[in-house]
């Protein structure tokens, strides 16, 4: 999460593992063992998102590409590889930003979803320079998550739609996903920004079996409906709640449980919804936090040995990739320990 400086899978990883086409074993996978000799103490990232491919038997971790790692001077994203979650390979790039498209910069929040035999590319793009109506004496400017698509986790990821973000291209989001129902519908589901609403809020929009948006965004909540959200007055006086990096996981008892970001009173934090009907409708009732420390955009996933988990990236500025084992309480989730061994501490 980039967007606001501070004022000083069940349903969607566990359900898109569950939907994991038997995986095409490619060239780049067959390549790269020999050389992770990477731990993540050593690896820049910001806003980790995790694929355990049984399959394969490779842990993919998708991150904004670093140049000074990649040699690649594009905006786009890259991804490290490992078999046992300590030693990583070099990165390398599975999707560049291409010219000629309304955006130039970002490459943010990159998640990898596997629907339908093929693997789903989401990634938040902007251009500043593209101004969107003011709002209070906010400045919007598009900003919005697009979509690419491959054969393999691997990539090379294709861009789908001509670049165009998801949802409606008047609207500043970032952070989208991909949320699967218990009926099997998917939906996508996005964090809008405070800069064009100045309290943030999670909303979500139908998606047909191809992954075309249609219909009226609904609002799920807002950043202030949680007491760990608290407002960040910017240099010009704007207050503004975020909202940032939703992900959803259904519990052992079949609860609707979502990850999400913000800025709490001491940094940036990661915390947690429930929903009581246990549909994306909801109403949401807001859990206490999981984690602060400037810890966020968590994402949990499950081990091959079947441990849940959960990686966020701590601290805001120069991260590095933090795990933590997870217990499933059933109407919420809660941490049992970091792991050291694997993250370094911190």
């Amino acid at each position: 999460m980039r967007r606001v400086i501070p004022s000083i899978l069940a349903a969607l990883m566990l359900t898109a593992c569950a939907v994991t086409p038997e995986t095409p074993v490619s060239p780049q996978s067959q390549r790269w063992a020999h050389d992770a000799t990477l731990n993540l103490p050593d690896m820049r990232l910001h806003d980790p998102f995790v694929i355990a491919d049984k399959t394969q038997g490779i842990y993919y971790l998708y991150t904004s590409n670093v140049t000074a790692l990649t040699g690649s001077p594009d905006k786009g994203v890259m991804v490290y590889k490992s078999r046992d979650l300590k030693s990583w390979s070099p990165p390398s790039v599975v999707f560049s930003l291409p010219s000629g498209i309304w955006a130039n910069g970002g490459a943010w929040a990159p998640e990898v979803h596997a629907w339908k035999g093929k693997y789903y590319l989401f990634v938040t793009l902007h251009n500043e320079d593209a101004a969107l109506a003011p709002v209070n004496g906010r400045k919007p400017y598009r900003r919005g998550t697009i979509m690419a698509v491959s054969d393999t986790p691997d990539g090379p990821f294709e861009l789908m739609n001509g670049g165009e973000p998801v949802a409606p291209a008047d609207l500043m989001t970032l952070d989208g996903t991909l949320y699967v129902d218990r009926a099997g519908k998917p939906w996508y589901v996005y964090s809008h920004e405070w800069l064009q609403v100045g309290d943030g809020t999670i909303e979500a929009l139908s998606f047909s079996d191809d992954l075309k948006a249609h219909g009226i965004p609904k609002v799920l909540f807002k950043a202030s409906d949680s007491p760990e959200s608290a407002v960040q007055i910017q240099p010009d006086g704007t207050r503004a709640y975020v909202t940032d990096g939703p992900q959803f996981y259904r519990s052992k008892t079949g609860e609707l449980l979502m990850l999400w970001s913000s800025w709490g009173n001491d940094g940036y934090i990661q915390t947690q919804a429930r929903s009581i009907t246990g549909e994306l409708s909801g109403p949401w009732q807001q859990l206490p936090r999981l984690l602060g420390q400037d810890s966020g955009h968590g994402m949990l996933f499950e081990t091959f040995d079947g441990q849940l988990m959960l990686i966020v990236h701590r601290p805001f500025k120069n991260a590095r990739g933090k795990l933590y084992e997870m217990r499933d309480a059933g109407d919420h989730l809660e941490i049992i320990r970091q792991r050291t061994d694997l993250d370094g501490g911190n």
